[in-house]
């Protein structure tokens, strides 16, 4: 009888709990569990790391290109991620963006590749979306004409640039002929 009990209050916590937090709660993973995930528009989007189960997720949310700015012998790495993504009828590129070292060169090929099909919906990552906010950041301020100060805000809701980054960030908006400066802008490094 105690076993049945159990059993009984078992259910009925699992019953509460789905009253509570809705059905989805049980759902896959999405877009949105993705580390730091962030939509700047319906074509462009930046995050850390995606698992196996959140790049379906993508492809599902009709991602078509997913662009990775880390190496691939890192930690955090998703093993065989560039086969997983073709599989998954996405476009793979990879970047290998030294973490200690950013250059403008890293940054021009990014913009190449963007720029190729500027119409695909894509998600930029790298671990924890702190390449991927930077090159998005850039991006966006450069090409696709969103003002700094927006940008900027966008960017510090992922991470404060450190003194490498900022100066990262100066050189690729010097080398556009853009001024780092803006009305909101603080480029204090954490």
């Amino acid at each position: 009888m105690k076993k049945l009990d159990t059993i009984t209050a078992l259910i009925a916590f699992a019953a509460c709990y789905l009253l509570l937090t809705g059905a989805d709660a049980l759902a896959a993973p999405g877009v949105d569990d993705i580390v730091n995930y962030r939509e700047y528009s319906a074509t462009l989007s930046s995050s850390g790391q995606p698992t196996e189960k959140q790049l379906v997720a993508l492809a599902d949310a009709g991602f078509e290109r997913i662009v990775f700015l880390a190496f691939s012998d890192h930690d955090e790495s998703l093993a065989g991620e560039d086969r997983l993504v073709k599989g998954l009828a996405m476009e793979y590129a990879q970047i290998p963006v030294d973490w200690e070292a950013p250059s403008v060169s890293d940054f021009n090929m990014f913009a190449g590749l963007m720029g190729r099909e500027p119409a695909r919906k894509t998600l930029v990552h790298c671990q924890v979306n702190f390449r991927a906010s930077t090159f998005s950041f850039l991006y966006r301020v450069l090409f696709l004409d969103v003002s700094m100060d927006v940008a900027k805000e966008d960017l510090n809701s992922v991470w404060v640039p450190n003194e490498t980054w900022r100066e990262f960030i100066f050189a690729v908006l010097e080398a556009y002929g853009r001024s780092p400066d803006c009305d909101s802008c603080l480029w204090e490094t954490d």
